[in-house]
């Protein structure tokens, strides 16, 4: 029957398959085995639990707003208070001067996202991204017929300049930025990212058309050792922000999230109007009004990074002290691991036969490696350890070393 389906979504399918396939081999070795017997490394869920500020937030809504005021549709654009309290969060942080009318409050930064492709993008033109990248990047690049360009990067998963400037062209209308990465953890320097800007710069010059650098910053409050995430706005007159609340108040599920568009933008009157149409034709309507107003009053709440940084700590002193290599994460909550074996769909399955499940690098656009995510309780890391010292021993003892 997939005669029913169009040739879009079954491409957008095919290539969400292998995301799909990691949830369903989890759930088989949950019911076969006992979730605690179960170490899922797979899914980026966060670990630790929202601030109580964001409870209290919550229920104050619902106890003190009229019902149908406060689950009422928004205008598309987000209720403004709740804009101007993200626009003056974002200027103390950032010494910026945003008001209301540079944010856009959206269904998580991957609604942000959609909608920025949308609203830029034409068929054919392309958007670059660096690998190992979010494999849903190309599932939105697909939404608008235009085409994902990856760029590579190096050992340090940090862009590899000169392969970015040759891949840029006059089609090119979206550089997009990750940044800490998912999936590698990676921080892009400050001089990494003003070369970047740069490049664009000169290439802007070049073609004669505004090249817009997207940065999907879920991750930017999951950063460690004081490293720093710089703030794209501040660096490239052209730069979006999609942030969301999913990860820095562990509310993935309430799917909320905003854009910052800068008055600096080129054609930013327009692209900020076209946000107001698209957020309903694409069929958000508006970012959900209860959470909206909660998230609102806990800008400045935060999870305990700590957690997640003893999570990282252990779980890499752990695998490089058995033998795998991987580069020690300076953000988000994973780590992307070397397979000591070419294909990592194979590293995967066998890591089955300890319980243990993983994320395929070729998932991410990073063949040879597998994605683990540490936002799982403390207890497991300690407990899956030794499956991965009987997997390494297991390959490396085929391998004759």
């Amino acid at each position: 029957m997939t005669d029913m389906i169009s040739k879009k979504a079954m491409a957008e399918i095919e290539e969400g398959r292998g995301i799909s396939r990691m949830f369903s081999d989890a759930v088989a070795l949950t019911e076969k085995f006992g979730a605690e017997n179960v170490y899922n490394f797979s899914i980026g869920n966060p670990s630790e639990e929202p601030p109580e500020e964001v409870k209290r937030a919550i229920i104050d809504e619902l106890q003190t707003q009229k019902p149908m005021a406060l689950h009422s549709y928004t205008g598309s654009y987000g209720y403004a208070d709740v804009r101007k309290a993200v626009a003056d969060h974002e200027n103390r942080l950032f010494q910026t001067a945003f008001t209301a009318d540079n944010v856009v409050m959206t269904v998580g930064a991957a609604g942000g996202l959609n909608l920025m492709f949308q609203v830029l993008m034409n068929p054919g033109d392309q958007v670059i991204t660096f690998a190992p990248y979010f494999s849903e990047y190309k599932c939105y690049a697909m939404n608008v017929d235009a085409e994902l360009v990856l760029c590579g990067t190096d050992e340090n998963f940090q862009p590899r300049l000169a392969e970015f400037e040759s891949k840029i062209n006059e089609k090119t209308r979206i550089v997009l930025i990750n940044s800490p990465n998912n999936p590698t953890g990676a921080v892009y320097s400050r001089d990494i990212l003003k070369k970047i800007a740069d490049i664009m710069e000169r290439k802007e010059r070049e073609y004669g058309l505004p090249i817009y650098l997207v940065s999907d910053e879920p991750y930017r409050y999951i950063a460690y050792d004081g490293v720093e995430v710089p703030y794209l706005p501040n660096i490239y007159k052209n730069a979006v922000v999609a942030n969301s609340f999913s990860k820095s108040l562990s509310l993935p599920g309430e799917r909320i999230g905003f854009l910052i568009l800068p008055s600096s933008l080129d054609g930013y009157r327009e692209i900020y109007g076209a946000c107001n149409t698209m957020n309903r034709t694409l069929g958000f309507v508006n970012a959900p009004s209860l959470i909206q107003k909660a998230v609102g009053r806990c800008l400045d709440a935060e999870v305990d990074v700590k957690g997640y940084e003893k999570n990282r700590n252990a779980l890499y002193e752990g695998l490089t002290r058995i033998g795998y290599q991987c580069m020690k994460p300076q953000g988000a909550f994973y780590l992307f691991v070397k397979t000591p074996i070419a294909d990592d769909w194979e590293f995967y399955e066998r890591a089955q036969k300890y319980r243990l499940i993983l994320g395929p690098g070729s998932a991410f656009g990073g063949p040879g490696y597998v994605r683990i995510s540490y936002c799982v309780e403390y207890d497991m890391i300690v407990k899956a350890l030794p499956g991965f010292q009987k997997l390494w021993e297991e390959i490396r003892t085929e391998q004759g070393k």
